[in-house]
């Protein structure tokens, strides 16, 4: 990995970026996939979107 403070690779357990946009895409995709499936697609994109504003608007 170019820039990192590791000599070879990351050390085991480590969360980094790359591991966390994959999973955060594969469950995001999962979910929507699943709120297609059972008809409420609708229903989970404006739950996200009001977990996503109160997350937002807590932290700051």
């Amino acid at each position: 990995m170019p820039g990192s403070p590791y000599l070879e690779e990351t050390p085991k357990g480590l969360l980094t970026w790359q591991t966390f946009s994959k999973q955060m895409f594969v469950f995001t995709l999962v979910v929507i996939v699943l709120g297609m499936y059972f008809d409420s697609l609708l229903y989970v994109l404006i739950a996200l979107i009001v977990i996503g504003a109160l997350r937002y608007f807590v932290s700051t």
